[in-house]
Protein backbone atom coordinates (compact mmCIF):
# COMPACT_ATOMS: atom_id res chain seq x y z
CA UNK A 1 0.00 0.00 0.00
CA UNK A 2 1.11 3.63 -0.78
CA UNK A 3 0.40 5.58 2.93
CA UNK A 4 0.03 9.49 2.84
CA UNK A 5 -0.73 10.84 6.15
CA UNK A 6 -1.22 14.62 7.62
CA UNK A 7 0.75 15.07 10.58
CA UNK A 8 1.43 17.48 13.64
CA UNK A 9 3.94 16.48 16.73
CA UNK A 10 3.63 14.77 19.72
CA UNK A 11 0.36 12.25 18.56
CA UNK A 12 1.12 12.05 14.95
CA UNK A 13 4.98 10.95 15.62
CA UNK A 14 3.75 8.09 18.31
CA UNK A 15 1.00 6.95 15.82
CA UNK A 16 2.85 6.65 12.95
CA UNK A 17 5.76 5.02 14.87
CA UNK A 18 3.03 2.61 15.87
CA UNK A 19 2.02 2.23 12.29
CA UNK A 20 5.24 0.86 10.74
CA UNK A 21 5.47 -1.27 13.89
CA UNK A 22 1.67 -2.67 12.65
CA UNK A 23 3.21 -3.14 8.97
CA UNK A 24 6.18 -4.64 10.64
CA UNK A 25 4.02 -7.42 11.90
CA UNK A 26 1.97 -7.87 9.30
CA UNK A 27 3.79 -10.15 6.23
CA UNK A 28 0.58 -9.16 3.72
CA UNK A 29 1.61 -5.22 3.88
CA UNK A 30 5.47 -5.91 3.22
CA UNK A 31 6.71 -3.41 0.82
CA UNK A 32 4.40 -0.28 2.06
CA UNK A 33 5.24 2.63 1.94
CA UNK A 34 4.31 5.92 4.23
CA UNK A 35 4.67 9.40 2.84
CA UNK A 36 4.20 11.81 5.92
CA UNK A 37 3.20 15.75 5.14
CA UNK A 38 4.52 17.70 8.31
CA UNK A 39 2.78 21.22 9.43
CA UNK A 40 5.51 23.17 9.05
CA UNK A 41 3.20 26.41 10.96
CA UNK A 42 4.93 25.92 14.34
CA UNK A 43 8.11 26.92 12.79
CA UNK A 44 10.43 29.43 14.44
CA UNK A 45 13.71 31.59 14.25
CA UNK A 46 15.30 31.02 17.78
CA UNK A 47 18.91 32.72 18.11
CA UNK A 48 19.46 32.75 14.44
CA UNK A 49 18.32 29.59 13.82
CA UNK A 50 15.12 27.79 11.79
CA UNK A 51 13.44 25.60 14.26
CA UNK A 52 10.90 22.86 12.64
CA UNK A 53 9.35 21.46 15.91
CA UNK A 54 6.81 18.90 14.11
CA UNK A 55 9.41 18.22 11.53
CA UNK A 56 11.93 17.39 14.18
CA UNK A 57 9.16 15.45 16.43
CA UNK A 58 8.46 13.27 13.68
CA UNK A 59 12.41 12.94 12.88
CA UNK A 60 13.03 12.20 16.12
CA UNK A 61 10.39 9.60 17.11
CA UNK A 62 10.46 7.67 13.96
CA UNK A 63 14.65 7.44 14.18
CA UNK A 64 14.56 6.42 17.35
CA UNK A 65 15.86 9.45 19.29
CA UNK A 66 13.13 11.01 20.89
CA UNK A 67 13.06 11.85 24.54
CA UNK A 68 10.25 9.52 25.19
CA UNK A 69 9.03 11.39 28.72
CA UNK A 70 8.33 14.41 27.02
CA UNK A 71 7.79 13.01 23.18
CA UNK A 72 9.84 16.27 22.18
CA UNK A 73 13.38 16.69 21.98
CA UNK A 74 16.06 14.42 22.00
CA UNK A 75 16.53 11.43 24.19
CA UNK A 76 19.40 11.88 27.12
CA UNK A 77 20.03 15.46 26.23
CA UNK A 78 21.96 18.28 28.21
CA UNK A 79 21.38 21.91 28.07
CA UNK A 80 25.07 23.36 28.08
CA UNK A 81 24.65 26.01 25.01
CA UNK A 82 21.29 27.13 26.21
CA UNK A 83 22.72 27.99 29.79
CA UNK A 84 25.58 29.90 28.08
CA UNK A 85 22.97 31.52 26.39
CA UNK A 86 21.05 32.47 29.54
CA UNK A 87 24.46 33.49 31.03
CA UNK A 88 24.47 36.75 28.00
CA UNK A 89 21.06 37.31 28.42
CA UNK A 90 20.04 36.01 25.41
CA UNK A 91 16.23 35.80 24.38
CA UNK A 92 13.99 33.90 24.62
CA UNK A 93 14.66 31.27 27.55
CA UNK A 94 10.95 30.38 27.46
CA UNK A 95 11.82 27.72 24.75
CA UNK A 96 14.27 25.32 26.09
CA UNK A 97 16.86 23.60 22.80
CA UNK A 98 18.96 21.26 23.85
CA UNK A 99 22.77 20.52 22.82
CA UNK A 100 22.03 17.87 20.28
CA UNK A 101 18.88 19.34 19.30
CA UNK A 102 21.04 22.58 18.04
CA UNK A 103 22.98 20.74 15.64
CA UNK A 104 19.57 20.00 14.00
CA UNK A 105 19.03 23.47 13.49
CA UNK A 106 22.26 24.69 12.96
CA UNK A 107 22.41 22.27 10.09
CA UNK A 108 19.13 23.11 8.88
CA UNK A 109 19.63 26.89 8.77
CA UNK A 110 23.30 26.29 7.16
CA UNK A 111 21.71 24.41 4.72
CA UNK A 112 18.73 26.78 3.81
CA UNK A 113 21.16 29.81 4.30
CA UNK A 114 23.15 27.71 0.93
CA UNK A 115 19.58 28.13 -0.74
CA UNK A 116 18.46 24.70 -0.40
CA UNK A 117 14.56 24.53 -0.47
CA UNK A 118 13.27 22.85 3.09
CA UNK A 119 12.18 19.92 1.25
CA UNK A 120 15.76 18.83 0.20
CA UNK A 121 16.95 19.94 4.20
CA UNK A 122 14.23 17.73 5.01
CA UNK A 123 15.43 14.82 3.29
CA UNK A 124 18.82 14.87 4.30
CA UNK A 125 17.93 15.06 7.78
CA UNK A 126 15.82 11.78 7.20
CA UNK A 127 18.31 10.38 6.00
CA UNK A 128 20.52 10.85 8.86
CA UNK A 129 17.71 9.04 11.12
CA UNK A 130 17.13 6.14 8.73
CA UNK A 131 13.88 7.08 7.32
CA UNK A 132 14.18 6.12 3.97
CA UNK A 133 14.95 2.62 5.32
CA UNK A 134 12.07 1.91 6.40
CA UNK A 135 9.97 2.97 3.39
CA UNK A 136 9.26 6.64 4.76
CA UNK A 137 9.23 9.73 3.02
CA UNK A 138 8.84 12.74 5.09
CA UNK A 139 7.84 16.36 3.25
CA UNK A 140 7.35 19.59 4.78
CA UNK A 141 4.02 21.01 3.83
CA UNK A 142 5.46 23.95 2.03
CA UNK A 143 8.90 25.20 1.00
CA UNK A 144 7.65 28.45 1.93
CA UNK A 145 8.06 29.83 5.31
CA UNK A 146 4.67 29.86 7.31
CA UNK A 147 4.16 30.80 10.77
CA UNK A 148 1.56 30.57 12.97
CA UNK A 149 0.50 33.57 14.99
CA UNK A 150 -2.23 33.78 17.68
CA UNK A 151 -4.02 36.85 18.00
CA UNK A 152 -4.41 37.71 21.63
CA UNK A 153 -6.26 40.57 24.12
CA UNK A 154 -4.11 40.84 27.35
CA UNK A 155 -6.59 43.85 28.36
CA UNK A 156 -4.20 46.42 26.08
CA UNK A 157 -5.94 45.69 23.08
CA UNK A 158 -5.43 42.94 20.39
CA UNK A 159 -2.38 41.74 19.43
CA UNK A 160 -0.05 38.67 17.83
CA UNK A 161 2.24 36.78 19.41
CA UNK A 162 3.76 33.32 17.83
CA UNK A 163 2.40 30.35 18.17
CA UNK A 164 4.80 28.96 20.23
CA UNK A 165 5.21 31.75 22.74
CA UNK A 166 1.00 31.40 23.15
CA UNK A 167 1.96 27.66 23.60
CA UNK A 168 4.85 26.85 25.29
CA UNK A 169 5.45 30.09 27.58
CA UNK A 170 1.86 30.86 28.15
CA UNK A 171 0.55 27.33 28.59
CA UNK A 172 -2.05 28.27 26.23
CA UNK A 173 -3.60 30.54 29.12
CA UNK A 174 -4.12 33.80 27.45
CA UNK A 175 -7.39 33.39 25.49
CA UNK A 176 -6.97 33.18 21.67
CA UNK A 177 -9.18 35.22 19.96
CA UNK A 178 -8.01 33.88 16.38
CA UNK A 179 -4.98 32.25 14.55
CA UNK A 180 -3.28 33.72 11.95
CA UNK A 181 -1.02 31.61 9.51
CA UNK A 182 1.50 34.34 8.37
CA UNK A 183 3.00 33.48 4.53
CA UNK A 184 0.30 30.87 3.54
CA UNK A 185 -0.71 33.64 1.15
CA UNK A 186 2.19 33.03 -0.59
CA UNK A 187 2.97 29.49 -0.35
CA UNK A 188 2.45 26.52 -2.29
CA UNK A 189 2.68 22.77 -1.67
CA UNK A 190 5.78 21.28 -1.55
CA UNK A 191 6.93 19.08 -4.41
CA UNK A 192 5.70 15.76 -4.22
CA UNK A 193 2.58 16.77 -1.33
CA UNK A 194 -0.29 17.21 -3.57
CA UNK A 195 0.73 13.66 -5.93
CA UNK A 196 1.10 11.61 -2.50
CA UNK A 197 -2.37 12.66 -1.58
CA UNK A 198 -3.70 12.17 -5.30
CA UNK A 199 -1.73 8.86 -6.01
CA UNK A 200 -2.33 7.28 -2.60
CA UNK A 201 -4.09 3.91 -1.35
CA UNK A 202 -4.90 5.22 1.92
CA UNK A 203 -4.89 8.52 3.81
CA UNK A 204 -4.28 8.97 7.23
CA UNK A 205 -5.10 11.72 9.74
CA UNK A 206 -3.27 10.84 12.61
CA UNK A 207 -4.41 12.18 16.03
CA UNK A 208 -2.88 15.45 15.71
CA UNK A 209 -4.12 18.86 16.82
CA UNK A 210 -7.02 19.79 14.33
CA UNK A 211 -6.59 23.90 13.96
CA UNK A 212 -3.06 24.25 14.82
CA UNK A 213 -1.41 21.17 13.25
CA UNK A 214 -3.81 19.20 10.41
CA UNK A 215 -6.01 22.61 10.11
CA UNK A 216 -2.96 24.35 8.83
CA UNK A 217 -1.56 21.90 6.50
CA UNK A 218 -5.56 22.51 5.12
CA UNK A 219 -4.87 25.60 4.40
CA UNK A 220 -1.93 24.51 1.93
CA UNK A 221 -3.29 26.05 -1.54
CA UNK A 222 -4.13 22.70 -3.27
CA UNK A 223 -3.92 20.16 -0.34
CA UNK A 224 -7.92 20.40 0.60
CA UNK A 225 -9.10 19.74 -2.88
CA UNK A 226 -6.28 17.20 -3.74
CA UNK A 227 -8.11 15.45 -0.29
CA UNK A 228 -11.49 16.08 -2.21
CA UNK A 229 -10.24 14.61 -5.02
CA UNK A 230 -8.48 11.64 -4.55
CA UNK A 231 -9.55 7.89 -4.92
CA UNK A 232 -8.15 7.03 -1.55
CA UNK A 233 -10.25 6.36 1.52
CA UNK A 234 -9.56 9.07 4.61
CA UNK A 235 -9.59 8.08 7.43
CA UNK A 236 -9.24 9.82 10.74
CA UNK A 237 -8.45 9.51 14.37
CA UNK A 238 -9.75 11.61 16.85
CA UNK A 239 -7.40 13.59 19.14
CA UNK A 240 -9.55 13.57 21.94
CA UNK A 241 -10.64 11.14 24.42
CA UNK A 242 -13.35 11.48 26.72
CA UNK A 243 -13.72 15.59 25.27
CA UNK A 244 -10.39 16.59 26.28
CA UNK A 245 -6.51 15.89 24.50
CA UNK A 246 -4.48 13.58 26.29
CA UNK A 247 -1.99 16.32 26.13
CA UNK A 248 -1.13 19.78 24.82
CA UNK A 249 -4.38 22.46 24.08
CA UNK A 250 -6.33 21.35 21.24
CA UNK A 251 -9.66 22.30 23.16
CA UNK A 252 -8.21 25.82 23.46
CA UNK A 253 -7.53 26.03 19.62
CA UNK A 254 -10.81 24.56 19.14
CA UNK A 255 -12.66 27.36 21.31
CA UNK A 256 -10.71 30.26 19.71
CA UNK A 257 -12.34 28.81 16.47
CA UNK A 258 -15.50 28.64 17.84
CA UNK A 259 -15.30 24.91 17.63
CA UNK A 260 -16.93 21.94 20.63
CA UNK A 261 -14.55 20.23 22.07
CA UNK A 262 -16.10 16.22 21.14
CA UNK A 263 -15.09 13.91 18.68
CA UNK A 264 -18.20 14.81 16.56
CA UNK A 265 -17.11 18.96 16.22
CA UNK A 266 -13.52 17.94 15.31
CA UNK A 267 -15.08 15.44 12.33
CA UNK A 268 -16.99 18.26 10.97
CA UNK A 269 -13.67 20.26 10.31
CA UNK A 270 -13.17 17.14 7.93
CA UNK A 271 -16.67 16.52 6.81
CA UNK A 272 -15.82 17.27 3.49
CA UNK A 273 -13.25 14.55 2.48
CA UNK A 274 -13.15 12.43 5.50
CA UNK A 275 -14.99 8.77 4.81
CA UNK A 276 -13.80 6.59 8.19
CA UNK A 277 -13.30 8.34 11.87
CA UNK A 278 -11.86 6.45 14.81
CA UNK A 279 -13.29 7.63 18.28
CA UNK A 280 -12.38 6.37 22.14
CA UNK A 281 -14.82 4.14 23.56
CA UNK A 282 -15.61 6.52 26.42
CA UNK A 283 -16.97 8.72 23.69
CA UNK A 284 -18.74 6.23 22.22
CA UNK A 285 -21.76 6.04 23.98
CA UNK A 286 -22.81 9.68 23.88
CA UNK A 287 -21.32 10.08 19.81
CA UNK A 288 -21.17 7.20 17.68
CA UNK A 289 -24.23 7.35 15.57
CA UNK A 290 -25.54 10.81 17.33
CA UNK A 291 -27.23 12.83 14.90
CA UNK A 292 -24.47 15.22 14.56
CA UNK A 293 -22.27 12.98 12.64
CA UNK A 294 -22.56 12.57 8.93
CA UNK A 295 -24.77 9.74 8.16
CA UNK A 296 -22.16 8.75 5.03
CA UNK A 297 -19.15 8.52 7.71
CA UNK A 298 -18.07 5.39 8.93
CA UNK A 299 -17.29 5.42 12.57
CA UNK A 300 -15.57 3.05 14.79
CA UNK A 301 -14.98 2.55 18.84
CA UNK A 302 -11.75 1.10 20.34
CA UNK A 303 -9.43 2.50 23.19
CA UNK A 304 -7.27 5.35 21.85
CA UNK A 305 -4.82 6.07 24.70
CA UNK A 306 -1.43 5.25 22.87
CA UNK A 307 0.49 4.40 26.48
CA UNK A 308 2.96 2.64 24.38
CA UNK A 309 4.21 1.44 20.76
CA UNK A 310 2.20 -1.82 20.95
CA UNK A 311 -1.19 0.14 21.48
CA UNK A 312 -0.24 2.40 18.72
CA UNK A 313 0.29 -0.43 16.57
CA UNK A 314 -3.40 -1.73 17.24
CA UNK A 315 -4.50 1.77 16.91
CA UNK A 316 -2.66 2.18 13.47
CA UNK A 317 -3.67 -1.11 12.49
CA UNK A 318 -7.89 -0.19 13.37
CA UNK A 319 -7.51 2.71 11.10
CA UNK A 320 -5.79 0.28 8.40
CA UNK A 321 -8.84 -2.14 8.41
CA UNK A 322 -11.74 0.69 8.23
CA UNK A 323 -9.53 1.99 5.13
CA UNK A 324 -9.70 -1.36 3.56
CA UNK A 325 -13.38 -1.98 3.89
CA UNK A 326 -14.26 1.11 3.01
CA UNK A 327 -12.41 0.42 -0.20
CA UNK A 328 -14.53 -3.06 -0.81
CA UNK A 329 -17.48 -1.32 0.17
CA UNK A 330 -17.09 0.41 -3.26
CA UNK A 331 -16.88 3.83 -1.44
CA UNK A 332 -12.97 4.57 -3.49
CA UNK A 333 -10.81 1.80 -5.29
CA UNK A 334 -7.84 0.65 -3.23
Amino acid sequence: MQITALAGGVGGARFLRGLLAHLDRSPDLAGSTITVIGNTGDDITLFGLRVCPDLDTLLYTLGGGIDEQQGWGRADETHSVQGELAAYGAEPQWFGLGDKDFATHIVRSQWLGQGVSLSEVTARLAARWGLPDRGVTLLPMSDTPVETHVVVDRGEGPSAIHFQEWWVRHQAAVPAERFVAIGMDRATAAPGVLDALRNADLVLLPPSNPVVSIGIVLGVPGVRDALRGTTAPVVGVSPLIGGAPVRGHADACLSAIGVESTTQAVAGLYADFLDGWLVDERDAEVEVGGPRFDPGLQVRALPLWMKDVDHAADIAGAALELGLELGRQGRHAV
